[in-house]
């Protein structure tokens, strides 16, 4: 660290613009968690963002450091840059730039872009102009580029097919409520087992979760999923059946179903309390998913600082994942309204049944990628769900904004292009500025 204390000024400068990009993936990216629980009025902006704050934090420190990894190594091969520690550090700058740039243009066009895409295509900029194609991880940028596009596809189906399973067993009933209140346990069940499966297999080394095997995960998953099953069904379901029968009793008029694309008065009620929970459970995979995108780069200048080589050997640190959290949670409170609004109430109408199918839907997508450290985009998957189950639950209405989708797309496309050009302008001025007339670096790297 000694011969490094020269470079101190490429870590501060890093702080400040992982911070802003951070800024740029709460306002933009949160809204993928809790934008339809605004937009079907289940939650308030105050509340989301006050459950958001928590859940982005806590997917950060428990799921964060697999997808860091993949981003501060998977696109290139370090063992190139050997010997030049402050290129890459600079590299890694430069990625930082290129994403904070890209992400706060595309908020303030009100458009949900992709911060995973943002930063691999600005770490392929900054590569590109330091080394050429060489260490170039041809396949493993093939594996990521095609979960971008199967990556919506397969949230929309999810969300799509639990949508479809509610529909036969719950929504057409004449009476929902019944099916509604039995299906309750299933429900937070599941949502508790696949949060406490993703947290604890392979999971944070300081907490030991490391230590357990995939049997005994399973058995703690389970154990958790079936006690709160248990507790919903017998403390919730009562208290539920109670409320919604009290409210059918007093507003007759609202028993039977709305106007059209609503849920029936019963099903808002049990399908409400269900949105707030898998928005949580979203939430928490954004943390674990897009925290690191937003500081994986800087991870890698303070591991490099710190060490003194290129390989990024030592654990992610925990307050870095801190940081990003707390910066995200600052870009939401401060301008995350804007894809809000157009996530949860622009693309198409979202009723909590359907609210919920898509918030299922995406988080699950996410955590299994999460799982895999592979850096897949919640945009994309978000957006996916809303679409699909939106077009499909009221096609005769046709209630998705085509216009608005196709905007998205073209903000997709032009996602990795625009941030890898900034990030490689960036690093071209680096390099004539500190590396070409830097005395030092031929000797010290």
């Amino acid at each position: 660290m000694i011969e490094n204390l020269p470079d101190l000024w490429i870590v501060i400068t890093a702080f400040v613009v992982a911070f802003i990009l951070a800024f740029g993936v709460g306002a933009n990216d949160v809204a993928n968690s809790f934008g339809t629980s605004v937009g079907s009025k289940v939650l308030t902006l105050r509340q989301a963002s006050i459950l958001a704050t928590i859940f982005e934090v806590l997917g950060a420190l428990l799921l964060g450091y697999n997808v860091s990894d993949t981003v501060r190594k998977g696109v290139f091969t370090v063992n190139y840059y050997e010997g030049e520690t402050k290129l890459l550090m600079l590299g890694y700058l430069a990625a930082l730039i290129g994403g904070a740039s890209f992400n706060l243009a595309a908020t303030f066009l009100r458009l949900p872009v992709s911060g995973t895409h943002s930063i691999i295509g600005s770490v392929l900029g900054f590569t590109l102009v330091a080394k050429g194609t060489q260490g170039i991880k041809l396949d493993k940028i093939g594996t990521i580029v095609a979960s971008w596009f199967l990556s919506p596809v397969l949230s929309g189906v999810i969300s799509l097919v639990i949508y479809l399973v509610i529909k036969k067993f719950i929504l057409t009933k004449e009476q929902p409520l019944e099916p509604g209140l039995r299906s309750l346990p299933l429900f937070y069940g599941f949502t508790i087992f696949l949060n406490a499966f993703s947290i604890i297999h392979e999971g944070p080394k300081a907490l030991k979760f490391d230590l357990i095997p995939w049997w005994g995960v399973l058995l703690i998953s389970t154990g958790l999923g079936v006690a709160v099953a248990l507790a919903v069904w017998f403390l919730v379901v009562p208290k539920q059946r109670e409320q919604i029968e009290d409210k059918l009793k007093s507003e007759q008029e609202n028993a039977k179903v709305l106007d059209r694309g609503e849920d029936k008065l019963e099903v808002a009620h049990l399908f409400k309390y269900l949105q707030i929970l898998t928005a949580c459970f979203g939430s928490f995979a954004h943390g674990g998913n897009d925290v690191s995108n937003a500081i994986g780069p800087l991870i890698a200048i303070v591991l490099i600082w710190q060490d003194g080589n290129v390989h990024q050997n030592s654990e992610s640190p925990y307050y870095l994942m801190l940081f990003g959290g707390f910066g995200i949670s600052v870009g939401l409170w401060v301008w995350g309204r804007k894809v809000i609004k157009t996530i949860g109430e622009d693309l198409t109408k979202i009723v909590p049944s359907t609210g919920f199918t898509i918030e299922i839907g995406s988080a699950t997508t996410v955590l299994l990628a999460s799982k895999v450290g592979l850096p897949i985009s919640t945009t994309h998957c978000k957006v996916g769900s809303v679409v699909i189950v939106g077009h499909v639950t009221d096609r005769k209405a046709k209630t998705v904004d085509w216009k608005l989708f196709t905007n998205i797309i073209l903000a997709w496309v032009l996602t990795v292009p625009v941030s890898a050009a900034c990030s490689a302008l960036f690093m071209y001025i680096f390099k004539i500025v500190f590396i070409s007339n830097d005395p030092n670096v031929a000797v010290n790297g």
